[in-house]
């Protein structure tokens, strides 16, 4: 339990940015998790449609610090090859 004011105040300000963290690794988890699914069946076409928005979840998460800029771009590389794959 926090006693000074101020470590009662970095508890606060953790649990708030704990939750935000929280929201935006599931955003990026759900977005990622439907485009894997397109891939899985083979539907390149709306993969591609739905990859923008994967995309974007995923530099959010890497801008507010959620996940590194090199796990980001390699998410993002991985999802793009993974599509041109089923594309051909």
């Amino acid at each position: 339990m926090a006693i000074t004011k101020s470590a009662k105040k970095a508890q606060r300000v953790s649990k708030k940015r704990h939750l935000f963290n929280v929201r935006r690794k599931r955003a990026l988890g759900d977005a990622t998790k439907e485009v894997k699914k397109l891939i899985a069946a083979g539907k390149a076409v709306d993969a591609e449609k739905l990859l923008a928005k994967a995309q974007e979840a995923i530099d959010k998460a890497a801008k507010s610090g959620v996940i590194k800029a090199n796990a980001a771009s390699r998410k993002k590389s991985r999802l793009v090859k993974a599509i041109r794959r089923i594309g051909k």
